[in-house]
């Protein structure tokens, strides 16, 4: 048995006792906390982990009551309301925070654990942030018990925090910045007194006084051994212990390799052999480069992050209204559905609701991508996240908590960053293979220039094991995708699945959905034709629909003047329309034949008029008044996007179950050739299996439950973000705030990110093959060894981030010409 602890790799106490049984063999631990821990994941048929990890797990204690009995209190139903998101049929989703993660050995055991309790749906992690998202039955199992089950394995859970989350990364990055310093000073100190030995001529300093310098040399480079290279011994020393190698095996054997012949060189006198400067130079460049390198990677997911904050602690609840209120600070955890806030300006919306009162306008940039201020005013409705910018608001809360709009986008965007794009993958498996491969080249670099110069064998081989780590080759791939998700986010573009943007830069073909997708999926007058100089024909049509809730209703309801006349004695005849008294006159609103009735014949020339939508007449014994059309609309964006994705080389297609002539009218103006009618989701499906069968790679774009198969079967999807649930849940990316122009944006940035994650895996691969081979012919210094690995490194991150700096570009400014737009005549295609 070893000396050290299986599970947590510290000292076992002399005279202690805590055997657990690992693969037919017996392994001490430290302690019964670890004995228990270690037991629970061997017997849960999860010992893989002991096989997998690269760092060592924190050391295990029993849970005291206290604690117990504080995990049991997150079952209620209050505490859980600002941390757990409820789902139909009693299903929960808990955005969750775990400590004592080290590596992704511990994100795969946690999932693995979790999955086997009975009750547990999902469970994902981010290994970056340490965020968890858990969903379960609450019929079958309780939070408390998924919290108990984190903790019987070594690790600690507890709800979703951002200044905790904040707090802990500023303690870790006051921690790297302090070895940082330390190597830092150790360096400057350590310099001051190699510099005169190098620069003297030989025999000028007193020997005994050259080795007092070369001993305080020593004293000074301790501090950098003992404390600043701390991360690189814990990383290697479970690499060792589970019999593999990971990045930091080769800069630990470098470093104490180096020390080593330098401590024995100083001690033996041997003149030549003491390079303590060296040693201390490259573990502050290393330390330095992974500091920068950190700064980089945070900055390149910031933009993503920040959603998280959005929302304040504190929020102003009003007791007694309508009448006599009274504004109560509260906590945001508190506010439940049915609340009545007020919002001062200046303020962060906490929750979604709608404006009772006040006028104002909203910052909801961070959520949407617009950056134009959003105007709002009674029955508006209010975003969480969103900024109050102008005069106060009075709002009533709808959803609190993890059902706002905000909370939704954010369990989206832990789904994206949980899964692992191809090309992380296979870049992290070729680094892991490449560190097996640099060691026994390291081997052979020492055995072979021991034979031509012992003295420069070591030396060299130190070089090469720091000059060619494959950092730079494991961050090529996800640097890029985090920075290029995060400015998509910002722009108002969600990317949820892993794989979506190195997909959507090799589409060819784009498929639009119609209703709600290029049109705005409601009820709206297209169109009014007047008789006379009557001005206002919408205002008595607003008067006689005042009661309604009828679509048609609403659409001319919304068209018309706040201020309107009222109507007596309103009558409504189903399927034929309204009639009422204004201003001692007889009014009908509805039907044709209805109004004809009333007014006499439909003048003629007409008949044809806004043919493909619905036609509402308006009359009186005076005659007629009015025709309004009624219908669908397309989005303004919707042509400037077309346009754009054609100029970038994609077919556009739309697919609609409406009739033939509303699709054909509105392909002719967005500009679509490729067109199909009266298609049902079965159709759909088969639509762009057929395309796919031809070769080609296809975005779809949609948003209701019916587009839900085929989103699925899409190569790369995107869902409107007013969507249904479901269709979201099936897009690869969501349009949060539903602008069209953002789809060739992505799509441009999508082709920006494959070029850099080329660029950067090239650049990964060449430094590899030239910088290898001069550290083996000893052409490179330890310390220039580790400037070169730091630089690598940051030279990749640095090229990612260019996707964070890149101008907002949108369809219609960047792809789009701002008038007179040639469109393709239109054709009917009912097979690809």
């Amino acid at each position: 048995m070893s000396d050290d602890c299986f599970h947590c790799g510290l000292p076992v106490p002399e005279g202690a006792s805590f055997p657990v049984r690992y693969r037919e063999r017996t392994e001490s631990t430290c302690c019964a906390g670890c004995q228990a821990v270690a037991q629970t994941i061997i017997d849960s048929g999860l010992d893989g982990y002991y096989t997998h990890r690269t760092q060592g797990a924190g050391q295990a204690e029993a849970l005291p009551l206290e604690l117990l009995e504080r995990i049991r209190l997150y079952d209620s139903d209050e505490l859980q309301q600002s941390f757990v998101h409820i789902e139909a049929g009693n299903v929960r989703e808990a955005a969750l925070i775990l400590e004592g993660i080290t590596c992704a050995a511990c994100v795969w055991l946690n999932e693995q654990h979790l999955m086997r309790l009975p009750g547990v749906i999902s469970v994902d992690i981010n290994y970056s942030s340490h965020r968890a998202r858990v969903r379960w039955d609450n019929t079958r199992l309780k939070l408390s018990q998924i919290l108990e089950a984190i903790a019987a394995i070594g690790y600690r859970a507890h709800p979703y925090d951002a200044a905790r989350q904040e707090a802990l990364h500023q303690k870790e990055r006051k921690q790297a910045l302090t070895r940082l310093w330390v190597a830092g000073l150790s360096m400057m100190q350590v310099m001051m007194y190699a510099v005169p030995v190098y620069l003297a001529p030989h025999g000028e300093i007193d020997p005994d006084f050259l080795w007092m310098l070369h001993w305080a040399n020593l004293l000074l480079t301790l501090p950098v051994i003992v404390y600043s290279a701390l991360p690189f011994y814990r990383a290697t020393w479970r690499d060792i212990t589970t019999r593999r190698v990971g990045m930091d095996t080769p800069v630990t054997i470098g470093i104490l390799t180096a020390f080593g012949a330098s401590t024995w060189a100083l001690i033996n006198k041997v003149e030549h052999g003491i390079y303590f400067d060296s040693v201390s130079m490259f573990v502050f460049l290393l330390l330095g480069g992974r500091y920068l390198e950190g700064l980089a990677r945070r900055k390149a997911g910031e933009a993503a992050e920040s959603l998280v904050k959005l929302v304040p602690a504190f929020a102003h609840r009003l007791a007694g209204w309508p009448g006599e209120t009274v504004a109560h600070e509260v906590p945001v955890s508190q506010l439940v559905a049915g609340d009545v806030l007020l919002v001062k300006p200046g303020e962060t919306i906490p929750a979604d609701g709608v404006v009772l009162a006040g006028r104002s306008a909203t910052n909801e940039s961070l959520l949407t991508g617009e950056s134009r201020p959003v105007g709002k005013t009674v029955d508006s409705t209010v975003i969480a996240g969103s900024v109050n910018l102008e005069s106060p608001l009075t709002v009533r809360i709808s959803q609190a908590g993890q059902g706002t709009r905000l909370a939704g986008i954010v369990r989206l965007l832990d789904q994206a960053l949980a899964e692992k794009p191809r090309l992380a993958q296979l870049a992290d498996r070729f680094a892991s293979g490449f560190v097996a491969a640099l060691l026994l080249a390291a081997l052979a670099t020492y055995l072979g220039w021991h034979f031509i110069d012992p003295e420069r064998a070591l030396w060299i081989t130190v070089a090469v094991l720091v000059i060619s780590c494959p950092c730079a080759l494991s961050l090529a791939t996800p640097a890029a995708l985090t920075a290029a998700s995060g400015h998509l986010a910002g722009l108002g573009v969600l990317t949820t699945r892993g794989h979506a943007l190195e997909t959507l830069a090799k589409v060819s073909d784009v498929v639009f959905d119609k209703t709600g997708t290029l049109t705005h999926g409601d009820m709206r007058l297209v169109e009014t034709h007047r008789w006379g100089e009557r001005e206002d024909v919408l205002a008595l049509a607003a008067a006689l629909e005042a009661g309604s809730e009828h679509p048609i209703a609403r659409a001319l309801l919304a068209a018309a003047p706040a201020a309107h006349p009222t109507a007596q004695e309103v009558h409504n005849i189903p399927g034929s329309g309204i009639e009422g008294m204004i201003g001692g006159e007889t009014w009908r609103l509805g039907r044709s034949d209805f109004v004809a009735e009333l007014a006499g014949p439909l003048p003629s020339g007409l008949a044809d008029w806004q043919r493909g939508h619905t036609r509402i007449a308006l009359g009186s014994r005076q005659g007629w008044a009015a025709l309004f059309a009624i219908g669908d609309t397309r989005r303004d964006d919707s042509a400037a996007a077309v346009a754009a994705l054609s100029r970038q080389g994609l077919t556009v297609h739309l697919l609609s179950g409406d009739e033939y002539e509303a699709v054909q009218r509105l392909a002719e103006d967005a500009g679509i050739s490729q067109f199909r009618a009266r298609a049902t989701p079965e159709d759909k499906l088969a639509y762009v299996s057929a395309l796919q069968q031809r070769g080609a790679r296809v975005l779809m774009v949609g948003d209701g439950i019916n587009d839900a198969p085929v989103l699925a079967r899409a190569d790369v999807s995107m869902a409107m973000g007013s969507g249904t649930d479901v269709a979201r849940a099936s897009g690869d990316m969501v349009l949060i705030n539903d602008s069209l122009a953002l789809v060739p944006a992505a799509v441009t940035l999508s082709r920006k990110t494959l070029a850099i994650i080329r660029q950067n895996l090239v650049w990964a691969v060449l430094y590899n093959i030239v910088a290898l081979p001069l550290a083996m012919a000893g052409h490179v210094t330890p310390w220039l060894a580790s400037l070169g690995m730091a630089s690598s490194s940051l030279l990749v991150v640095g090229n990612a981030l260019r996707l964070v700096g890149m101008r907002r570009t949108t369809a219609a400014t960047a792809e789009a010409r701002p008038a007179g737009i040639s469109r393709p005549g239109s054709t009917q295609v009912q097979q690809p």
